[in-house]
């Protein structure tokens, strides 16, 4: 199984939309058994390191570092479809 966790400064809008475009972008990767969540990056930094990967923003990129054991993938579009599946597909080799 892998574990994702999206993360936003509020842990509202923004991470919720990762969390959607990751989950597709996984089924499109043919990544079996995912289990995904989104929250503030407040609350990430407590729960980061029960996560395989998780993703936030390059803006908020030095906030999560050192939190989790896993892969930190930071974006530069949270919009960008192809950014997010090409750095999933990099995150895990």
């Amino acid at each position: 199984m892998v574990k994702v966790l999206t993360a936003c400064g509020n842990g509202m809008g923004s991470s919720m939309v990762i969390k959607m475009k990751v989950e597709n972008a996984l089924r499109q990767l043919n990544v079996p058994n995912v289990e995904s969540a989104s929250c503030s990056v407040g609350e990430a930094k407590g729960i980061a390191r029960n996560y395989d990967i998780v993703i936030v923003s390059n803006h908020l990129i030095k906030e999560m570092e050192g939190c989790t054991n896993g892969k930190l993938i930071g974006l530069d579009n949270l919009m960008d479809d192809n950014e997010i599946k090409a750095k999933l597909e990099q995150a895990l080799k």
